[in-house]
């Protein structure tokens, strides 16, 4: 394994040269340089033989590697031709590993369907399967990534990610806090969170401006069954912390501006015994849910 655990400074310096390539910001393009995280990234995604892996960001294909060497196959996708063609001779070894060169995302709110194509079909070769996301995932997508994952038909069992630490606080935050929002009420609606390690800007190459993090995120299909309507749920939270400064009666009402009156809004809010000054952010993950499905029921009586 010594030839795939080598992506220190020196590594990669010489080896960019060799191919005149200099790092892209506008990919988000940030290695981990600690081979000690690296090690430690993988070995928190606990794959087995019966893993169908995906890796957004392959990089040189450092982290790669390792996850090749304990799932049963590593779907591994980058964008940037040049790397594509570096990981491509440093994994050449593996039989295990399908290479993507492409965008993972077609846009912010959907995944490419050749990526998806490409785990349909490796779920379907492996026998009892099990979907997992690892990676050191690039900044600028990172986001869109976890959350439309839990939009898919086939839904990662594990996400365990290096993501900006601004962003894992924002997954983990709680209400009345500055960083709760709606994307913390989605995937903690879906998930089990974990910090796993907070790193310092030093430990990558180029250094990014910020901390970083590596996140466990395990999918909950019991928390899942609790929602009975995924898409209406995700755009409800989206659309309830849209304007989170406002009181919650004048976001509701804009959000089901063409389907419920303003009277039918209260009834909901009074049903949850929500006063005038009411907000989003001081409700509890449970308490958003409890009012999605007010707000659903009210729809489907207003159609």
């Amino acid at each position: 394994m010594a030839k795939q655990n080598r992506q220190t400074v020196s590594y990669l310096t010489r080896r960019f040269r060799e191919v005149g390539l200099n790092p892209n910001a506008r990919h988000g393009q940030n290695f981990l340089i600690d081979l000690n995280l690296i090690e430690l990234l993988a070995k928190s995604a606990k794959l087995t033989p019966d893993d169908v892996v995906l890796e957004i960001g392959t990089g040189t294909g450092s982290l790669t590697a390792l996850l090749a060497a304990d799932a049963a196959r590593v779907i591994t996708v980058e964008i940037d031709g040049h790397l594509y063609q570096m990981a491509r001779e440093e994994l050449e070894q593996f039989d295990n590993v399908t290479m993507l060169r492409q965008d993972a995302l077609k846009n912010k709110n959907r995944f490419d369907a050749r990526l998806l194509e490409s785990v349909n079909h490796w779920m379907k070769e492996v026998d009892g399967g099990v979907f997992k996301l690892a990676a050191n995932l690039p900044y600028n997508v990172a986001t869109p990534i976890i959350s439309n994952l839990l939009r898919c038909e086939i839904i990662p069992t594990t996400m365990t990610v290096t993501i900006q630490k601004e962003l894992a606080d924002r997954i983990l935050a709680k209400p009345n806090s500055k960083d709760y929002g709606a994307l913390s009420v989605w995937i903690q609606s879906l998930c089990d969170v974990e910090l796993i390690r907070v790193m310092p800007p030093s430990v990558f190459w180029p250094r990014p401006k910020v901390e970083s993090a590596i996140l466990q995120i395990e999918y909950r299909p019991d928390k899942h069954a609790q929602i009975p309507d995924t898409e209406f749920f995700h755009q409800f939270v989206r659309s309830m912390f849209f304007h989170r400064r406002k009181f919650l009666r004048s976001v509701a009402t804009a959000a089901f501006k063409n389907q419920l009156t303003k009277p039918e809004v209260d009834q909901v809010l009074s049903e949850m015994n929500l006063g005038p000054d009411a907000r989003t952010e001081q409700l509890t993950v449970e308490k958003i849910q409890q009012m999605c499905e007010l707000f659903r029921a009210q729809v489907g009586q207003s159609g």
